[in-house]
């Protein structure tokens, strides 16, 4: 259970991002300074857990049997290819951060978030285009179901296209690609190294590429003093350092459908946030589409039990 709760929070912690980037926003914060300080802090306090795991170990607080597991090991010989390898991986984390808070200055969070969510399908399309292998039915059938569940609950089909800013849905869905490159990239970087280090080096990659678009000079002027700070503490926290621990920890444990059904509470949070601490309009249809939505991102999962094992011929769709 404790495995699907830290899954669970992690999700919830995601889904709180968008209201908070919003409220930077009102408080006349750039884009640069937000996603800036948010991984900086996040990346400072990825590196103190390493550090902090690295004293435990030294005082012989580990057992001897874990201090020589393959993960720390592969820690231990990591070269700097691989390092490099990890950081560059981590580059599409701080790119969908900066796509999906540039998509909230044009459209609804609520709108936002259901953009983001389109990495699903993205994602059954570029595992197809990869492996050269059709999409199979329960697939097809899950995108239709996603993309359905999306309309109703962006509201297009109440309202058209033409009541939503174009710009922010290309940033939205440009968010989607983004982060569907970095499951892809992070699913297959340096595996062998153990769970924080690799989401240390990693957030460290995205701060680099963060920083080289949008120099830090939140951290020269007052801007931290002023009110920034608390913001990127909170951004930090529940977006870049708490969510890829508390997954690290889960998932390996429940697997990745159960994680995927688990991680869609970040939708339904992130809506009703939008509704009631933004008091952005969320009609009962919409909140209809959201329902589809999470039957989507958990169908898979519950034709995969009542078939049984699954088969290697016969793939539902992984988050």
């Amino acid at each position: 259970m404790k495995y699907r709760i830290s899954v669970l929070f992690g999700a919830v912690s995601y889904g709180i991002l968008s209201t908070i980037v919003s409220k930077a926003y009102g408080h006349g914060y750039t884009l640069g300074q937000v996603v800036g300080c948010q991984l900086a802090v996040g990346c400072l306090l990825a590196w103190l857990l390493v550090l902090g795991m690295h004293l435990k170990s030294r005082r012989g607080n580990l057992s001897n049997a874990e201090s020589a597991s393959p993960e720390r090991q592969g820690f231990a010989k990591a070269t700097w290819k691989q390092r490099l390898l990890l950081m560059a991986a981590g580059m599409p984390t701080g790119l969908t951060g900066l796509l999906y808070y540039q998509s909230l200055r044009y459209i609804p969070n609520s709108l936002a978030i259901l953009l983001l969510f389109q990495f699903t399908w993205m994602g059954v399309l570029v595992q197809s285009i990869g492996q050269r292998r059709r999409p199979s039915g329960i697939q097809l059938f899950t995108l239709v179901v996603l993309l359905g569940g999306t309309l109703l609950a962006a509201g297009i089909l109440d309202q058209g296209l033409s009541a939503f800013n174009a710009l922010g849905l290309l940033f939205g869905l440009s968010a989607a690609a983004s982060y569907t490159l970095f499951i892809l990239f992070n699913g297959k970087a340096v595996p062998t190294m153990a769970p924080a280090h690799r989401s240390a080096w990693m957030i460290t990659g995205a701060v680099i590429f963060v920083f080289v678009l949008f120099p830090p000079e939140f951290l020269t002027d007052a801007s931290l003093l002023i009110g920034l700070l608390p913001f990127g503490l909170l951004l930090g926290l529940f977006g870049a350092f708490l969510p890829p621990v508390l997954f690290a920890i889960g998932v390996p444990h429940i697997g990745g459908g159960l994680a995927g059904i688990l991680g869609a509470a970040e939708l339904p949070v992130a809506v009703m946030l939008s509704a009631v601490v933004l008091h952005e309009q969320v009609t009962g249809i919409q909140w209809a589409g959201v329902l589809i939505v999470l039957i989507g991102v958990a169908l898979p999962e519950l034709v995969r039990h009542k078939r049984g094992p699954r088969s290697p011929a016969a793939h539902a769709v992984e988050f």
